[in-house]
């Protein structure tokens, strides 16, 4: 079975402390789990895609949020420990929390035609849950590893993985 696997902002802005959104230790955790992952999909030679928050200095977003993540500063690098693992591995920029917005995800996985996309990452409750419905909305498989996302927020999380169950009919495991 085809595969692809979508890690979601495991940047140095979400994953470490100083930061303005700073996710917590909760986040820190799943980060050996998201590892593991990365490393099967690289033994396996299957495409891994890293979505990464990549703002302008004078985004919108940061109305909402304080700013973060901003295009060239170390927040927007994926953290060291999941650099260069897989071959196949791909960084999209986007400036939304879902990953299609304003990307080329849609074409990427046109062009991989997956059978399975599997998902980790952060928030689960903001970009992981907006990356999945668009996911759902395109009638992909989705697999959701629960050890593997997180957010700063654990009613919120918990009330995004019963969202993306329930609703979004993604597998959550």
């Amino acid at each position: 079975m085809k595969k692809v696997l979508l890690v979601i902002d495991m940047l140095e802005g979400f994953l470490r402390k100083g930061y303005p959104l700073y996710c917590g230790e909760t986040a820190e955790a799943i980060i050996p789990f998201v590892k593991t992952k990365i490393e099967e999909y690289a033994k396996a030679d299957e495409r891994v895609i890293f979505i990464a928050d990549n703002h302008d200095p004078g985004d919108e977003e940061f109305k909402k949020f304080p700013a973060h993540c901003v295009k060239g500063s170390k927040e927007s690098e994926v953290i060291a420990e999941l650099k260069g693992i897989a071959r196949q591995e791909r960084l999209i920029p986007k400036t939304r929390y879902s990953g299609f917005f304003g990307t080329n995800l849609e074409e990427i996985l046109k062009d991989e035609n997956p059978e399975l996309v599997e998902v980790v990452g952060v928030c689960t409750n903001i970009c992981v849950l907006y990356t999945v419905e668009e996911l759902a909305n395109r009638d992909y498989k989705v697999r959701v590893y629960k050890q593997g996302v997180a957010s700063f927020d654990q009613s919120a999380h918990n009330w995004a993985l019963k969202q993306m169950e329930s609703v979004l009919g993604a597998e959550l495991v």
